[in-house]
């Protein structure tokens, strides 16, 4: 695509991809005329149909999973893009999210030739640099009836955990929910079956949420620490969101399901929830380690004496 052909909304995604990229240290790729479909292709996809990226979440999986036979890391792949029991996004929603914290159990015959079950990690949670980040912009993904190009896309280990719709600067974001994101949920839901996060933006301002969220419950990420000043700003929340670690903190640790209302609705923390629940942890765990210095101190001056 020319530079002349750019629409404010495509520069907008090029800006977030390229600050992805730059700033936060995703691979970014640009899909829309130029993903040649096959197993050698750009994304290794088939076809337009498949939302999981199988070459990257083969390879991440045999990655973090080291010393077991091929037919393991088969076997996974298949796990993982099974299609769910469930009937409602949601629900499917739910299942896949309880395969990316807890991993996916899979059966392959050992080296003495028993049968043998193990569950795989599909994700490193504790050294994040150690997964596979990836920013697809203007995605092409099929439904049973329409074909729909996604703004921005981001894949982790080859898994679609974020959706990003994205407008010109100045739209009201309520127009990136109802006319867009609406429509991708009704018309290719599949790419929404792994979603962990989605983002609406227009340069300028950006709200996140999750896939069952109203608009009303998307809410700004302001502060990168608790103590700094708030400021509404797309860029916050891409610096506070999409950096690597609290991406996969994100994804770990601050998203429920709530049945309360019979279909499960699913929540992402808040900014302050966010940063306050680190922030305790981080306190409590280095009172910790005040303990354990001042234990090994007394301790060795205990021994000092016993011994001299």
């Amino acid at each position: 695509m020319s530079p002349n052909l750019y629409t404010e909304d495509t520069l907008i995604q090029q800006t977030t991809a390229e600050y992805l990229e730059e700033r936060l240290g995703w691979e970014s790729v640009y899909a829309h005329n130029r993903e040649d479909f096959g197993s050698d292709g750009l994304l290794g996809r088939s076809s337009d149909r498949e939302v999981v990226l199988t070459r990257i979440l083969r390879a991440r999986v045999a990655a973090l999973n080291p010393g077991l036979p091929e037919e393991a890391y088969d076997d996974a792949v298949r796990r993982v893009t099974a299609e769910g029991v469930e009937q409602s996004l949601a629900g499917v929603n739910r299942e896949k999210d309880a395969l990316l914290r807890d991993g996916v159990s899979v059966v392959f015959r050992n080296a003495r030739g028993g049968r043998e079950r193990r569950r795989l990690r599909l994700f490193d949670f504790d050294e994040p640099e150690n997964n596979h980040f990836l920013c697809v912009r203007e995605l092409w993904a099929r439904g049973d009836l329409y074909r729909r190009r996604a703004d921005i896309v981001g894949f982790v280990n080859g898994l679609p955990l974020l959706f990003m719709e994205l407008k010109n600067v100045g739209k009201d974001l309520r127009a990136a929910y109802e006319r867009n994101f609406a429509d991708y949920k009704d018309t290719v839901p599949r790419l929404f079956h792994f979603n962990a996060l989605v983002v609406l933006g227009n340069g300028v301002e950006a709200k996140i949420g999750s896939l069952t969220s109203k608009f009303g419950h998307f809410h700004e990420w302001k502060r990168l620490e608790e103590d700094q000043p708030g400021a509404v700003a797309m860029e916050t929340l891409l610096k506070g969101v999409c950096d690597k670690r609290n991406f996969m903190d994100l994804l770990e640790n601050f998203i429920i399901f709530d049945d309360s209302a019979g279909e499960p609705k699913k929540i992402v923390a808040r900014n302050h929830q966010f940063l306050g629940v680190n922030r305790a942890v981080e306190a409590v765990r280095k009172r910790g380690e005040r303990g354990r210095r001042l234990g090994g101190f007394w301790h060795t001056q205990g021994a000092g004496k016993r011994y001299s």
